[in-house]
């Protein structure tokens, strides 16, 4: 059986991108986290130790988005979607989405967002 665990529309102000600018005036980020996983037994026995816990997902997402800066939206969703799969066990297939808001191009948009999908090596 799978599962999804969704977090949406995590939100973080950090200093990511190309520009110089970008990263020293910083700007709203946001993220989107499925996981992929079988959490039957733990809804069955209704036991957070049996499933992932997504505040605990949220502070690793938090602590690599605040940890260093990175040019490109496209790393920071590999990073995290890398990080999670490493440090999260029962994990089958995630998918990371990362959105910068007030991206200065030369034209009006709502944001720019990279998509990483990948599967466990378990």
């Amino acid at each position: 059986m799978t599962n999804v665990i969704r977090i949406k529309n995590a939100s973080f102000y950090a200093y990511h991108g190309a520009l110089q600018e970008e990263q020293n005036i910083g700007g709203r980020f946001e993220a989107d986290v499925d996981i992929y996983t079988d959490f039957s037994e733990a809804a069955e026995k209704d036991d957070l130790k049996l499933t992932i816990n997504y505040d605990e997902v949220y502070k690793f997402i938090n602590k690599i988005v605040h940890t260093k800066k990175y040019y490109l939206i496209e790393t920071l969703a590999t990073v995290i979607a890398d990080g999670i799969l490493e440090n999260f066990s029962g994990i089958k297939k995630i998918c990371v989405r990362v959105r910068k808001n007030n991206v200065p191009v030369g034209g009006v948009i709502d944001c720019v967002e990279a998509e990483v999908e990948k599967e466990s090596g378990e």
